[in-house]
């Protein structure tokens, strides 16, 4: 089959480059011909809040055109006519944020004008964001509107599309990330970090948003039953997308002052391996999600977590099986982070290990590709 992929890539940085590199690199080695097309601008530097969207290095062995420009109608047309000159079959499309629903949604519908043949299916990080902003239902509205189903990976997100439209959906799962390679020696990690491997590593790892709860963590940290677990410590490695001041209190706070290791920055996929290797759990105190890819790291890693109720957290990490699950607030994190703190880790392998074989991604795309191959031939041209 032949296989457009319209998204983040090469040179961009972050994980939804690194799902569709992934992918593409299934669906080649399941025999398929594929061209990925991404951005030459994806976000305006006025309104990226990180401190650069590249990642430096050679770029990975795969078909890339960087075509798209976010803002520039006229690439949309130019991207939409090369999609429909590759004449793929098929045209899969990450969609995470309303905000680039005008620059995806336009291409989609000028590649099938271009070339009617062509299926559109839509990959879903979100349908409703985490942050909201004026018009999200109305940009939403219009990407649902340029494809013929969708794809999601956890129930959250499968009952929100839902809400929005009655065009099919299926819902899978977010694939492991294996790309990291395999993990190192604990105490090895740990001295290329800095850390000393006596004490136990806690890690919250990832993009600093207010969703993600890290202050939670910070103040479930304080407590004086965490305190009194001395073996054991807070990392933090993750680049912050908002002001220092947030947490500063927090991270300055006299319980926590020796018990907190923040490495601040963005994590480049050569060191991702260094922080989940010194890890010996992974936390998610999350205030909202959908389902996350911080997850799928720790779960290829083989490292148990604990994450809070809420979007797809809990189906991804059975309680009590693969890791814990608590409310997102302060008292609940602590007593959750004490139980695995006392649990021994072998406790989890067995569900760890079954979950990251079940997760894989030869099983996603064929999933994906049956479920496309179920709608081929069903679809109209929008008008």
């Amino acid at each position: 089959m032949r296989i457009a992929l319209l998204g983040t890539a090469y040179p961009f940085r972050g994980g939804l480059a690194t799902f569709n590199e992934r992918l593409a690199t299934e669906l080649l080695a399941q025999g398929h011909q594929v061209q990925l097309f991404t951005f030459t601008v994806q976000y305006p530097d006025w309104l990226f809040p990180g401190k650069t969207q590249y990642r430096t290095g050679p770029p990975p062995p795969l078909p890339i055109v960087r075509v798209l420009h976010a803002l520039n109608p006229l690439t949309w047309r130019k991207t939409g006519h090369a999609i429909a000159a590759f004449q793929p079959e098929l045209v899969l499309t990450k969609f995470w944020l309303p905000f680039m629903a005008p620059a995806l949604g336009s291409t989609l519908r000028m590649a099938q004008k271009r070339y009617p043949s062509l299926l559109r299916l839509a990959i879903l990080d979100n349908v409703v964001p985490h942050e909201a902003r004026p018009a999200d239902r109305l940009l939403t509205r219009y990407f649902i509107g340029a494809v013929e189903g969708a794809v999601a990976m956890s129930r959250t997100v499968e009952e929100d599309w839902r809400a929005y439209t009655s065009k099919p959906v299926q819902r899978l799962f977010h694939p492991i990330y294996d790309s990291y390679g395999a993990p190192l020696p604990r105490e090895e990690a740990c001295k290329a970090l800095g850390l000393d491997p006596a004490y136990r590593y806690f890690l919250f790892f990832g993009l600093i948003r207010p969703y993600k709860g890290l202050d939670l963590l910070l103040e479930a940290w304080k407590a004086p039953v965490l305190q009194a677990q001395t073996h054991l410590r807070l990392l933090i490695a993750g680049e912050l997308y908002e002001p220092l001041d947030r947490y500063a209190a927090l991270l300055q706070a006299p319980e926590n002052q020796g018990r907190v290791f923040f490495h601040e920055g963005f994590v480049p996929d050569e060191k991702v391996p260094l922080y989940f290797s010194a890890a010996d759990a992974v936390v998610q105190p999350y205030r909202s999600a959908t389902q996350s890819g911080v997850t799928q790291i720790a779960y290829h890693f083989l490292r148990p977590m604990v994450v809070t109720r809420t979007g797809g957290l809990p189906e991804m990490v059975p309680h009590g099986e693969a890791g814990f699950v608590c409310d997102p607030d302060p008292v609940a994190l602590t007593y959750a982070l004490v139980e695995m703190a006392q649990t021994p880790v072998e406790r989890f392998q067995p569900a760890l290990e079954q979950l990251r074989n079940a997760w894989s991604w030869s099983a996603f795309v064929h999933k994906l590709l049956e479920f496309a191959s179920s709608l081929q031939g069903a679809h109209t041209v929008p008008k």
